[in-house]
């Protein structure tokens, strides 16, 4: 069967002010993403749910924000399109706490349409932060879109070519060889194939403490990479990314106009909005603020991240 029609449909009513395209622009990888991308007005995002694979489509239109899924796993993504847009975020006391920083302020006012979405799902937000570990981001999204392919399944609907990202038992059962040619090391692809071995509990975790107790507990999986999948998975405004090579700088920069900072820096800086300090901290990239750049331009890796 091949899914050419929407099996399931849903109209939502977002805030006046919502936009779509900022708002899940985070589940993209990039405008190539083989699994999510956003084309002529309209969201893309394949999946795996419990009930098969699936697409859904969101767009906009006289006010409404409306979902369609595509497969066997339609009602289930479909149900879920509300927080997967992002319109299940709460930002209970954030303008509040925004009002202290000027800045702040000035970019929750710009970006008040942006919300941040939750996918409910683990295994596909970790399957990309393992590659973006202590490397560029290049060199991150050619090995997860490598990784895609190489495990290619294309995903129901009318978007194609559109690939359903690969289950965690194909990734657990593949040595870590299989990896190599897309610029993936031993150490990655063994993480990868750790956690892809324990998907099923990471899944069934609660929230996003568990799920960061569960995750760190993982060889290979430190805070940097529980804090970017978390965030994606549950929507976690307070998930900060301790240990980036950048995130720390663009911070300290942004907040008290100092070129350099450190995790301990950043997170003092951040103290005050205890409760939205990931959202802080998207704004900031949103708003494409960056850290003067000092010495000769070069590919910069991440090493810290972890």
């Amino acid at each position: 069967m091949t899914w050419t029609e929407p099996a399931a449909r849903r109209a939502l009513r977002p805030p006046a002010d919502y936009r779509l395209a900022a708002s899940v622009r985070s589940l993209t990888f990039s405008p190539y993403d083989p699994c999510a991308r956003i084309a002529a007005g309209t969201f893309w995002y394949a999946t795996r749910t419990p009930a098969g694979p699936a697409t859904l489509a969101l767009r906009s239109g006289g006010g409404e924000l409306l979902a369609e899924g595509y497969g066997p796993g339609a009602d289930w993504v479909v149900e879920r399109a509300d927080a997967i847009a992002g319109l299940r975020d709460d930002l209970t006391g954030f303008a509040e706490l925004a009002a202290a920083h000027p800045l702040v302020a000035r970019l929750a006012a710009q970006h008040r349409g942006r919300r941040m979405p939750a996918t409910g799902q683990v295994f596909p937000r970790l399957l990309r932060a393992i590659f973006e570990q202590k490397v560029t981001g290049k060199e991150a999204y050619r090995a997860y879109a490598a990784t895609v392919r190489h495990f290619g399944e294309p995903a129901p609907g009318p978007m194609q070519p559109l690939l359903l990202p690969p289950g965690p038992e194909v990734v657990a059962a593949a040595p870590y060889w299989v990896f190599h040619p897309f610029g993936v090391e031993q150490r990655r692809a063994d993480t990868l194939r750790r956690a892809a071995a324990v998907a099923d509990r990471l899944e069934r975790c609660a929230d996003s403490t568990e799920a960061t107790r569960r995750l760190t507990a993982i060889a290979g999986i430190g805070p940097w990479t529980a804090a970017e999948v978390v965030r994606i998975a549950y929507g976690d405004p307070d998930a900060v990314s301790v240990g980036d090579y950048h995130v720390p700088n663009t911070v300290a920069w942004a907040l008290a106009g100092e070129a350099r900072g450190d995790d301990a820096r950043m997170l003092a800086l951040l103290e005050p909005f205890r409760g939205h300090r990931g959202r802080v901290c998207g704004l900031l990239e949103a708003a494409g603020i960056q850290a003067p750049k000092f010495g000769p331009r070069a590919p910069i890796r991440s090493f810290a991240r972890f």
